[in-house]
């Protein structure tokens, strides 16, 4: 005995065949019930007769379309998808299908296309996994999370910074907290540093996956797998675990939540503004919050392990790199050469491996097999001397705005190299000068992503730069100065421009660029304004004309 699948159209249909077959009904009564001719009635009932229930079920289910698009068709789609819209969703992916292609498909008919292909995945398929909850580990000192961030601490008494933090995972303490620069691997040394003097050595520390912590490019076959933070952490007999995404390590990420909310406003109720007054009152700060907010582990054995005489704070939290000296005695560190001075020791190193110790506190350490050797520094990335340029108006301020522009591209050094917004006093660091026009253009960019007024700066250099022998024409005769922003004119500069200016400079762009974006959006809305209006006015004579 067989099944079969029906409708609830056809279980109806079915209903009354079967009422028409004990004569309950006539035929005229079941044409009028299922909406059909009495010429097909007689037809249903000569097939229910001869085939049964399953004669009644449309004679389609379960074949193709007569309608369906063609194979061949449906190919080529989904060839010129893989090729050129991978990364598409199915709404987007039709829309450049018609206008690039010529092939009008619904969105509906690529997605059902692209799923079947496994081209995408429904928002079911997408949808996050649940994130069970775990214990707390039974041990203070067993397990503690770490964490950098980033946030306007100072609100606006001072710049944003970034705050490491350091929390238990038995107890929720905070273990050390410290305000730097940025979230970088010097940054991480001083504080690691001072945790381990302080507590001494826990088992493990658990992490978010930051290139400081692991090796994020994939298939790297070179070194030794771990990064300069976890070759300190190796050497020290601590191991580092990184959590695969953020709820894995909620302690430390819902402490970061609780610091940003009551750590920035004890910070303005005492007035603090700097980063080296904060850092004096975070323990006082640690011990409050510890107070309220910490609780007893499961277990009271404390897994801290005291430092050892070998375990040499100074020479581990270093960055560590190996080079070879050349027949010259020389060798390159980020984009420096340094010289080793001839003497007896370093006479035989030629063509040998000699080890480059880059210290938190600016130092730079030329060992070989432990013994220091002597350099002398040859810097080789230059830099446009401002007291070199020729005493003309108009080419001194352009040099000095393509000197503006070198010191904040971030390519300056090697790519391999440590960022060193927290080293001071080395020999690779920028000015202050530079350092704060560099923190300036960060937040800058990060306040107007939306806005960027792209083109404007170069724009008053390429006036500068043209016709540099002939004198200043006034800004009335210059048809260039209409390209400057507004308030702005190229005979007011002095030979050397200030910090200040070109910061005026570039908050001028930046509000004429704002400008013009809301002039457009207003034209746009009055445009939009203006069809509705005529639609509806063509409406309504319609109507009357019909009426």
């Amino acid at each position: 005995m067989g099944f079969v699948t029906m409708s609830d159209q056809e279980l109806t249909r079915l209903r009354v065949i079967q009422d028409l077959n004990a004569r309950r009904i006539k035929p005229a009564h079941a044409a009028q019930l299922l909406g059909l001719t009495a010429r097909q009635i007689r037809r249903l009932r000569h097939r229910f007769h001869d085939q049964g229930a399953g004669g009644l079920a449309t004679l389609q289910r379960g074949r193709p379309s007569n309608r369906r698009t063609p194979n061949h068709i449906r190919d080529e789609v989904l060839r010129l998808i893989r090729t050129h819209y991978a990364d598409f969703g199915p709404t987007f992916a039709a829309q450049k299908l018609r206008e690039q292609h010529r092939l009008c498909l619904s969105s509906e008919t690529v997605r059902t296309w692209m799923k079947s292909e496994g081209l995408w995945q429904d928002r079911k398929a997408r949808s996050k996994p649940v994130q069970q909850p775990r214990y707390r580990r039974e041990c203070f000192g067993e397990l503690v999370q770490i964490d950098g961030s980033e946030h306007h601490w100072f609100e606006d008494r001072g710049p944003p910074c970034t705050l490491l933090v350091f929390i238990d995972d038995a107890t929720g303490k905070l273990m050390q907290l410290k305000f730097v620069q940025s979230e970088s691997a010097f940054s991480y040394f001083v504080a690691t540093a001072e945790y381990l003097r302080l507590h001494g050595k826990p088992i493990a520390f658990y992490s978010d996956k930051h290139s400081i912590f692991r090796i994020s490019r994939k298939g790297a076959v070179n070194g030794t797998g771990m990064t300069q933070f976890g070759r300190a952490l190796n050497e020290l007999n601590i191991d580092i675990i990184c959590a695969n995404t953020p709820q894995a390590k909620g302690r430390v990420e819902r402490a970061n939540r609780t610091l940003q909310d009551r750590l920035v406003k004890e910070l303005r109720l005492r007035g603090l503004r700097t980063m080296e007054k904060a850092n004096e009152y975070l323990a006082d700060f640690i011990e409050d919050f510890n107070g309220r907010f910490g609780r007893a582990p499961l277990n009271e054995k404390d897994l801290h392990r005291p430092l050892t005489p070998d375990d040499r704070l100074d020479q581990i939290f270093v960055w560590r790199e190996e080079r070879t000296v050349s027949g010259s005695l020389t060798l390159q560190y980020d984009k420096v050469l340094f010289m080793l001075e001839p003497n007896e020791v370093s006479k035989g190193l030629a063509r040998k491996r000699v080890t480059v110790s880059d210290h938190p506190d600016g130092r730079l350490v030329i060992s070989h097999n432990g013994l220091p050797l002597p350099y002398k520094i040859f810097d080789t990335v230059r830099h446009v001397d401002q007291a070199s340029v020729v005493d003309n108006k108009r080419l001194s301020t352009a040099l000095y705005e393509i000197q503006r522009q070198q010191a904040m591209r971030p390519q300056y050094r090697s790519e391999h190299a440590p960022r060193r917004m927290d080293q001071a006093g080395s020999v690779f660091e920028q000015s202050n000068e530079v350092r704060s026009k560099i923190n300036r253009r960060r937040r800058k960019q990060k306040l107007t992503a939306s806005a960027k007024p792209t083109g404007k700066i170069t724009r008053v250099v390429d006036h500068l730069a043209v016709n540099l022998s002939a004198p200043p024409a006034d800004s009335a005769e210059d048809s260039s100065v209409s390209r400057l922003p507004i308030g702005f004119s190229p005979e007011k500069l002095s030979g050397t421009v200030d910090l200040d200016t070109q910061i005026m400079l570039d908050q001028m762009a930046t509000r004429n660029y704002r400008a013009d974006l809301d002039r457009q959006a207003l034209n746009l809305r009055r445009y939009r304004s203006q069809r509705k209006y005529l639609r509806l006015s063509t409406e309504n004579k319609g109507q009357r004309s019909v009426a």
